[in-house]
């Protein structure tokens, strides 16, 4: 039991981790669009878009981080001193990018401040997630089961290529959610501009993907140690059929984009987590290194198992309740 309940919770944390960057990353993507944006009335229909869904959406930030806290005490005790700054600068951004969503209204003569809030918030919190990722793909130093590093150790250039790759990422989504959401110019520039992104995300995926090996001498023996390299290759092969799939779909499709652009993510997930598990602090601590005790992982499993389903039923009523898409006079206020 004490060897299934980690593994158990881990996948939660897992599942919680994908469903907050697939689901808060559009909308975050939405507001690192912003300024491509031709007029007010576009962003009031962009933001139409996201407006019935971007609150719940991180509702699944809240089940990581404290699934972590509950779960795995030791690794939330060694990642939070470890990247106390960038986790500090994303919640920051994102309470200013909620701030921002509410009061930027229409007509109210200060829409085109709130907006440019809008758009800042909204890519400082997407760049810091992923130099969050960064630093704990790279790994953290620990002694005696604690950070024993510096404040400033996750700032490397690999934490900051991921973070560019990750604004670059949450774009992609936002362009493609408006293609499936949006009418009009709206709609038709996100066409463009998906193509544009897509091959950006490629690039930043083709980046990390060597980089990871080369800097990583563990990361490299998983990958290319046999007999991993005769199953694993498959990775980036289906990556890039799904790359030209979204290439293509995205003249003539609405909803297929945005699949799509959600399953470059999934694979990238899952390139990831090929490359660290069973480590929830890379390079030294593991799922069971860190966990909780069994009578406390029995106790909040029992709550998720009756609650997660509940949450993810209100969540699927919610998307289609709202589902079709938004016209180019819908405004969210």
């Amino acid at each position: 039991m004490a060897f299934d309940l980690p593994t158990a919770w881990a996948g939660i944390l897992a599942v919680a981790v994908v469903l907050y960057v697939v689901m808060d990353g559009f909308d975050l993507g939405i507001g690192v669009l912003f300024p491509s944006a031709e007029s007010e009335q576009q962003r009031d229909q962009m933001m139409a878009s996201v407006a019935p869904f971007w609150d719940g959406n991180e509702t699944w930030l809240v089940l990581g981080g404290g699934g972590l806290l509950v779960a795995f005490p030791a690794a939330y005790g060694v990642i939070m001193p470890a990247l106390y700054l960038p986790v500090i600068a994303m919640l920051l951004a994102l309470v200013l990018r909620g701030v921002a969503f509410e009061y930027r209204a229409p007509h109210a003569g200060n829409t085109a401040a709130w907006s440019l809030v809008f758009f800042g918030a909204s890519t400082v919190a997407a760049f810091f997630q992923g130099v969050i990722l960064g630093g704990l793909i790279q790994g953290i130093r620990v002694e005696n089961g604690a950070f024993a590093g510096g404040a400033f150790d996750w700032a490397t250039p690999f934490a900051l290529l991921c973070g560019l790759g990750v604004v670059a990422g949450y774009a992609l989504l936002g362009a493609t959610w408006l293609i499936m959401k949006t009418e009009g110019a709206v709609a038709e520039r996100a066409r463009r501009q998906a193509r544009v992104l897509l091959v950006v995300v490629m690039g930043f995926m083709v980046a990390v993907s060597l980089w990871t090996p080369l800097a990583f001498p563990r990361i490299q023996e998983r990958w290319f140690s046999a007999p991993n390299i005769y199953v694993l290759w498959i990775v980036p092969v289906i990556t890039g059929a799904v790359a030209l799939a979204v290439w293509r779909a995205t003249e003539r499709h609405d909803w297929v984009p945005f699949v799509g652009a959600i399953g470059l993510f999934l694979l990238g997930y899952l390139g990831l987590g090929i490359s660290t598990y069973p480590y929830v602090v890379p390079p030294s601590l593991t799922i069971w290194d860190t966990a909780s005790s069994p009578s406390t992982q029995i106790f909040m499993l029992a709550g998720t198992v009756v609650l997660l389903p509940i949450i993810l039923a209100y969540v699927a009523y919610v998307y289609w309740l709202f589902r079709g898409k938004v016209g180019e006079d819908e405004s969210y206020h």
